[in-house]
């Protein structure tokens, strides 16, 4: 069975960070390419950052770039996106994904609770 099981979220100030982790079973980790996608309030979901099954290459949103750093750690099947410089717009429940292949070819499947990060003076 898959699961994808997002934590990290939380309620920060403008201009801090947060580092959200996501923990992967059910399916060869190493083997897929894996994406942070988030949904803010009354908003469509928003893809956001993306990373080849090896790590060795990464996309991301304008909206978070030079930002925002998406890494993983095969050994652990686990995800991480690392957040700096939060701004009030970046509030919304954050979700991992993943792709069927190596690479980020084709759809994205979210799977799982998502965690919440609020940015708020």
């Amino acid at each position: 069975q898959v699961q994808l099981v997002e934590s990290g979220g939380g309620l920060v100030r403008p201009g801090e960070s947060l580092r959200l982790s996501c923990e992967v079973s059910g399916f060869r980790f190493q083997g897929r390419a894996m994406a942070w996608v988030r949904q803010a309030p009354g908003k469509e979901t928003e893809w956001i950052s993306r990373i080849t099954n090896g790590g060795t290459a990464t996309s991301y949103a304008d909206s978070v770039k030079g930002r925002f750093t998406i890494s993983r750690e095969n050994a652990k099947n686990t995800l991480f996106l690392q957040m700096t410089d939060l701004k009030p717009e970046d509030t919304a429940v954050y979700y991992c994904a993943y792709y069927n292949s190596g690479f980020w070819s084709g759809n994205f499947v979210v799977r799982g609770q998502g965690t919440r990060v609020t940015v708020s003076a």
